[in-house]
């Protein structure tokens, strides 16, 4: 069982910007990074608009399975609630493939997926901290600042907000396999 859960883990954000890449370049001659939202190549009406929004559901639905076996083996309170909060974040995500831009739920389930999964990952982070893994809790705490000043940052000086959206969903992704091989070295080791 342990296997499928890793795997699910390995490929869920290999399969979610699988699909955005593959949505740039579906639709690159109209879609630019600083002028549009990611969420613009998913948009009702567009053709092809269900190869990055069939992505999301399919990504997050991997990463919710991978979750519940990183639940299983949190070590405290703190680190399986922020655990339980990134998997709803994940089911935002889900949300967000459901409800593409043009509904009206997008833009609440967009932020939600941000809000959630960073606060999640945020309390996993410390909880994993203080269970002892002080090289998650320090890198957890420069992803998670260093993600929201850039994504910040990119907010001001891009029309669009590709930019800013991408900077968080790269910290997310950097989360989840730093992570990921401590949990697997540890599992390794035990």
């Amino acid at each position: 069982m342990r296997n499928s859960h890793l795997l699910a883990g390995i490929l869920a954000p290999i399969v979610g910007l699988g699909g955005v890449f593959a949505a740039i370049v579906i639709n690159r001659s109209w879609w630019r990074l600083t002028e549009n939202a990611i969420s613009d190549m998913g948009r009702v009406g567009l053709k092809y608009n269900w190869v990055m929004n069939a992505s999301l559901v399919l990504a997050a639905l991997l990463g919710i399975y991978y979750a519940t076996w990183l639940i299983k083996r949190s070590r405290n309170a703190l680190e399986r609630a922020g655990i339980v909060i990134f998997a709803i974040g994940l089911a935002f995500l889900t949300a967000i493939g459901v409800f593409p831009e043009g509904t009206s739920p997008h833009y609440y389930v967009s932020w939600a997926f941000f809000l959630t999964a960073s606060l999640g990952l945020l309390m996993a982070g410390a909880g994993m901290g203080i269970a002892g893994n002080r090289e998650i809790l320090y890198s957890t705490i420069a992803i998670f600042a260093l993600a929201w000043i850039l994504a910040l940052w990119a907010r001001r000086h891009f029309r669009g907000v590709a930019v800013a959206e991408f900077i968080g969903v790269f910290a997310i992704v950097c989360w989840h396999y730093l992570v990921m091989l401590r949990v697997a070295s540890a599992e390794a080791t035990a």
